[in-house]
């Protein structure tokens, strides 16, 4: 899998007479582990050619196999979240530190829509490199933005399309209801924003409530997630972006709790 990984920087599908090159092993024995990893969907084989690519089983198993070998996890446990674009499992550190590990998963038939709103999108670049390329942003702005304020998860370590983060035993704001303190909850979302801005120059680009975790056991604390989309400050869109940011939040907490603010107080 792992030659299959490299090779995918030049192949969607690595013909099955350079993974013989490359890896100079008796054919025979290239075969029955294609096989064996075809089984368990691993890798999947093209149409009408001898050549392969990884699933993103495989890439998954990849990754785990980094960090694993890093010191960075030493035990994966069950899914707890799926969006369009990831899913997040709990893990454990060696030292039984209790994790998060979210895996991009940006399908094919997404891109056109992709390439119009990200900004690190491009026509050339490849699926698992789209995903690759988000878990990339996604901890250099985490394990940043973490300096300056407490309202996003730190993040810990990343390899090929996995985060490492803190875990949040969290309620999605769309889903939190019974808010007793929707003014602080505000206020700190829109410290964070700041943080950002000030700090990282940076836009978030995406915000809602379906990318803000309140974590009751801290208190009714918000943490701002799903950074990758972010711009820079100085990017033509940053100033529509952070308007519509800040607009949708003060709209939702205005419908969802009767909190009464201004765009232009925030």
């Amino acid at each position: 899998m792992a030659t299959l990984n490299s090779l995918s920087l030049k192949h969607e599908y690595v013909p099955l007479e350079e993974i013989e090159r490359t890896t100079r092993l008796p054919p025979s024995r290239i075969v029955k582990s294609l096989r064996e990893l075809m089984d368990v969907k691993a890798v999947a084989k093209h149409e009408t050619t001898q050549s392969f690519r990884l699933t993103y089983l495989g890439l998954d198993l990849v990754a785990l196999k980094k960090l694993s070998d890093s010191g960075v996890l030493g035990y994966l446990g069950t899914r707890v979240g799926v969006g369009k674009e990831s899913e997040i499992y709990i893990a454990k550190t060696p030292t039984e530190k209790i994790v998060a590990v979210k895996f991009y998963k940006i399908g094919r038939i997404s891109f056109q829509k992709i390439k119009r709103v990200r900004a690190y999108a491009s026509e050339e670049s490849k699926w698992f490199m789209h995903s690759r390329n988000a878990a990339s942003r996604e901890y250099d702005v985490l394990s940043k933005l973490c300096n300056y304020t407490s309202f996003v998860p730190r993040a810990y370590a990343h390899v090929e399309h996995a985060v490492v983060m803190d875990y949040v035993s969290g309620i999605e704001l769309y889903r939190y209801k019974t808010a007793l303190m929707p003014e602080s909850i505000f206020t700190s979302i829109m410290m964070t924003l700041r943080s950002a801005y000030l700090h990282l120059g940076i836009v978030h680009g995406d915000l809602s409530e379906y990318n803000i975790l309140v974590s009751v056991d801290e208190g009714e604390k918000p943490y701002v997630i799903d950074w990758p989309q972010y711009v820079y400050r100085d990017d033509p869109r940053a100033e529509e972006l952070l308007s519509r940011d800040v607009s949708y939040m003060v709209k939702f907490f205005k419908e969802s709790y009767g909190l009464d603010k201004r765009v232009s107080d925030c």
